[in-house]
């Protein structure tokens, strides 16, 4: 059965239009409009996907919006459930986001406060949910250097089977493994400066920039939650606001706006520590250089390898790069706010 099909059998909404929306990571996304001219974001999932996690992720989405993030509202089916299924299509339906874009062109000016305001709000609002309360973990689990080299011992030993051609971006991926794994004992010594242990609970799992939408100055919508589940509150906030894009296009901005953006989450979510909150540059360098991705990606999804990529991979190695520089830095702007 057909998206439009669906539309108006299950959630009754006659559309009028029907076109190709925004690329999902695993999803084909619409965008419908209804003959009242409303516009709806609808999410197709693949064939075999455990929508009782996707229904999770909505759910969790929904209590976030309940205590005024800003989440698009999802649609509910004439049944009432979040993920209608018909004719082997499984869909959920939200409300569509106009006049906004995507968090990938960077922050600037005002966008590091109202970011991290809303990531700090969207995590006090998460302490309480019933997957239970925020508890520590070792800092050592949050940046997993003895992983990291194991993945990356058996990168470089699929590429030994399999060479890649002397240029392009599996070259490159694989000169870049080998600098990755000869760095690790550096990195781990920078790590034994963080706290024993970083605050988990429960956050929205994949907070990237194409999961954030801002209109002007201000955050628009926090889309595509994961199912609920704990991680460090600190790595998320330094995932969002140190987005390697935005290190590298604002050189004399990201400190000052990293300070902004941390001050604002803490007169949100006053209950993180501020040891994790100082941690947040650390935290961002130590999961970039532990990251396999994109480094994997010609090897375990070839079709998955766009200049979009290849270009977004180059701009995590060089922000590592240069995190760990100005890190020092970065931490005391951070104690400026803090104190």
């Amino acid at each position: 059965m057909a998206v439009a099909g669906i539309l108006a059998l299950l959630y009754r909404i006659t559309p009028t239009a029907v076109s190709q929306g925004p690329a999902g990571t695993v999803t084909r996304n619409y965008l419908a409009e209804d003959h009242k001219g409303r516009r709806w974001f609808v999410k197709a999932y693949p064939p075999g996907t455990d929508v009782a996690e996707d229904r999770q992720a909505l759910a969790l989405g929904e209590t976030a919006r309940r205590a005024g993030v800003p989440v698009p509202a999802v649609r509910r089916t004439v049944s009432g459930d979040v993920i209608a299924s018909a004719g082997g299509l499984s869909v959920s339906v939200a409300e569509y986001v106009a006049d906004a874009q995507t968090a990938e062109g960077g922050l600037s000016g005002g966008r590091w406060a109202a970011v991290g305001e809303t990531v700090g709000r969207l995590h006090r609002v998460l302490v309480g949910h019933p997957a239970g309360p925020p508890r520590p973990v070792a800092a050592r689990a949050v940046c997993d250097v003895a992983r990291a080299g194991r993945q990356l011992e058996e990168l470089l030993a699929r590429w030994a089977a399999a060479p890649p051609a002397p240029d392009g971006f599996a070259a490159w991926c694989a000169h870049t493994s080998k600098q990755r794994l000869a760095a690790l004992p550096e990195v781990a010594a920078r790590l034994e400066k963080l706290p024993v242990t970083l605050m988990t609970q429960v956050v929205h799992g994949d907070l990237a920039s194409p999961n954030l939408l801002l209109r002007g100055e201000k955050v628009a919508a926090v889309i595509d939650f994961r199912p609920p589940g704990h991680r460090s509150a600190a790595w998320e906030l330094g995932r969002i606001v140190l987005d390697p894009r935005t290190v590298l296009a604002r050189p004399d901005d990201w400190i000052p706006g990293l300070a902004r953006a941390v001050g604002a989450y803490r007169a949100a979510n006053p209950e993180l520590p501020a040891e994790d909150l100082l941690a947040v540059p650390r935290v961002a360098a130590g999961y970039l250089a532990c990251s396999v991705y994109p480094l994997s990606e010609p090897l375990n999804d070839p079709a998955a390898v766009t200049p979009e990529l290849e270009a977004y991979g180059r701009a995590r190695h060089e922000a590592t790069g240069v995190l760990w520089e100005r890190l020092d830095e970065a931490e005391e702007a951070l104690r400026d706010v803090l104190r």
